[in-house]
């Protein structure tokens, strides 16, 4: 999920590579426009970064409760309360790939242990290579919303972003951040990478919010 050269992500861009595995029944219809693939593609845009355990941490900064920063280590993300999560995953190039059923941390349990001040109203996700997504503080708090380490009952392969991704079922995939490294909380909105590059700031798939263009009062910082 990024920029040329600097990272990947789920979205718009053509495959590096695929996969093929059997096709699940949707958990529910489909937002407007979307299909059920029969092959489901892997898309990344940049690198996968490598990841090394001794030095990996997530960092967690911005307009924090207690005013100071957090640093994870892999071993403290570890030891967090985990879940699992079955949802529709949904990317704006009109694939759905129906009842993936992820595992991770749940996002309520960061923001429960490391708070945001009153005044957030949206998080940045930073990934390796500098890709980021802004994405509102109510879908980053939401059940589903995960720090995913599994799918499908395995760790999340390279190119899938481990070891940890952001997933937001209910926003278009590009938001499921690959590779998190940071999370920033955030008092006043700005977009991330791709959302300064043409696609709909809040990202809704069942409001069909692809572009910019789409974008109504109030939905977005100005471009």
């Amino acid at each position: 999920m990024t920029q040329p050269d600097t990272g990947a992500r789920d979205g718009g861009d053509q495959p590096r590579s695929a996969e093929r595995q059997a096709v699940a029944a949707p958990t529910g219809p489909l937002p407007p426009g979307q299909y059920v693939p029969r092959a489901l593609p892997v898309l990344h845009y940049g690198p996968v970064p490598g990841f090394n355990e001794s030095t990996w941490d997530l960092r967690i900064f911005g307009a924090t409760a207690s005013g100071e920063d957090t640093r994870l280590s892999w071993q403290d993300l570890a030891r967090l309360p985990v879940c699992e999560v079955i949802a529709d995953f949904h990317c704006v190039t009109k694939f759905t790939v129906p009842a993936v059923c992820w595992a991770g941390v749940p996002t309520a349990e960061v923001l429960r242990l490391f708070p945001p001040a009153a005044a957030v109203t949206h998080v940045m996700i930073w990934a390796d290579f500098g890709y980021s997504a802004n994405v509102r503080i109510g879908d980053f708090a939401a059940d589903q919303t995960l720090l995913a380490t599994h799918r499908d009952g395995e760790p999340l392969t390279p190119e899938h972003g481990y070891p940890v991704r952001l997933v937001v079922p209910s926003l278009y995939a590009w938001k499921s951040v690959k590779w998190v490294r940071a999370i920033e909380y955030m008092t006043v909105d700005r977009r991330g990478f791709w959302e300064e590059r043409g696609y709909h700031n809040t990202a809704d798939p069942w409001r069909e919010q692809r572009y910019s263009y789409q974008e109504q009062e109030g939905e977005g910082p100005p471009l």
